[in-house]
């Protein structure tokens, strides 16, 4: 058996309530199958597992657990990976091993008491239930564990798992959808835990370079006069591209800051910061976006901040960032001096691109020119380094056909 614990959503996050699960015990589990359903200070997450086997010892809903508190258990285990890409399954934060103890206990009970007493009547639980209905509770999503048993020593049979499907069944009407909404006040404690966090431990460096977009206003201009609406390609592309290039030719900023020390990686998921309405933020991750062609991250963006604004993220699009990207498009500031998330290594920022004086061939002429921005951990780089990467990000917009 392997432990299938709660995810890291985030640097701002501490602990997580289950609010529903997907799957029934017993299920058979893949990597990237949906299980279970997370609410954080960022709305309810729909939780994926990497985990390869059968899932049993399932945590009651309403449980509250910390980061790396046990959600339940997976037997004939296979397809664990790391960030870094250690086996196969993709896009997998390795979590820390629980801690002793789980907060997920009434006022009234010591965490120690309530997981002893709790494993007890599990244990006894589940031999109390025969393998067949075990199987048939799984086609059915009923948790066995549940049920009411007639049989010998109370032992749970297929037919008490079917006549609790059934009741099941007449009052699934009453049940109330998980809402995925997020609470703006507790999303802005979250972000102000995470940011005082990043201002309090992280020496920041920052870095700035003026780029002409010009090259990129033409290409784009070019490739969108052949496509349709629902085709065509935003300039915000062309920025997450050459940010994830750039990583690509300046790996040392691309990672996190663990264990005092840089740990770097070799995926490039970059997190694309969303503006949410109401209020917030949330920094959602492009997978590989290095490896992407511009349709496909463009698609993938579309998609990402969609769901993102109506709450419909996954757990392993808000794990593993390596990098935050934030763009604050054509009404924003001229540029921006962000803030590292932590524990990554770097944030980089664009401003609105605006017309300005730029020296031509020994002439001033004028060129839509954007102001490109990086702060980054002073602790795993130095700003020798921030320029170079600054230097790949606009080298790649000169040439945006090769993006």
């Amino acid at each position: 058996m392997v432990d299938f614990t709660m995810p890291a959503l985030g640097a701002d996050m501490e602990h997580g309530t289950l609010v529903q699960w997907l799957v029934a015990p017993g299920s058979r589990v893949k990597p990237g199958d949906v299980v279970a359903v997370v609410e954080t200070q960022k709305g309810a997450i729909d939780v994926e597992i990497f985990l390869d086997g059968v899932i049993d010892d399932l945590v009651p809903v309403g449980t509250q657990l910390p980061v790396g508190g046990v959600l339940a258990r997976v037997d004939g285990v296979g397809g664990v990976r790391g960030v870094d890409g250690a086996a196969d399954a993709p896009h997998k934060t390795t979590v820390a091993p629980s801690p002793a103890t789980s907060p997920a206990t009434s006022p009234a009970t010591s965490p120690a008491t309530s997981a002893s007493v709790a494993s007890t009547s599990e244990s006894v639980s589940r031999a109390r239930v025969t393998p067949a209905a075990r199987r048939r509770a799984a086609e059915l999503n009923i948790d066995p564990l549940g049920v009411q048993g007639t049989g010998v020593d109370g032992g749970v049979t297929v037919g008490d798992v079917e006549a609790a499907a059934a009741g099941r069944t007449a009052s699934a009407a009453t049940v109330a959808p998980v809402s995925h909404r997020f609470d703006p006040v507790q999303m802005r404690a979250a972000i102000a835990a995470a940011m005082s966090r990043s201002k309090r431990e992280i020496p920041h460096y920052y870095l700035m370079q003026a780029v002409d977009f010009g090259a990129c206003e033409t290409w784009l201009a070019q490739y969108n006069a052949g496509q349709p609406p629902a085709q065509r390609l935003l300039p915000a592309v062309l920025l997450l591209k050459a940010t994830a290039l750039g990583l690509q030719a300046v790996p040392q900023l691309n990672g996190f800051y663990q264990d005092g020390a840089a740990r770097l990686v070799q995926q490039i998921h970059v997190g694309w910061a969303v503006s949410l309405r109401g209020g917030g933020l949330v920094a959602p991750a492009l997978h590989d976006a290095n490896r992407k062609s511009l349709p496909e991250l463009m698609a993938v963006m579309r998609d990402l901040v969609q769901r993102a604004r109506a709450g419909g993220l996954r757990s392993s699009e808000l794990a593993d960032p390596t990098v935050t990207v934030t763009s604050l498009g054509e009404r924003g500031a001229d540029s921006v001096q962000g803030v590292v998330v932590p524990p990554q290594l770097a944030l980089v920022g664009f401003g609105r691109v605006a017309p300005r004086p730029w020296v031509v061939d020994q002439q001033v002429v004028v060129r839509p020119v954007l102001q490109v921005s990086l702060a980054a951990d002073h602790r795993a780089s130095d700003g020798h380094v921030g320029g170079l990467l600054l230097a790949a990000i606009a080298d790649a917009l000169q040439q945006p056909d090769q993006l």
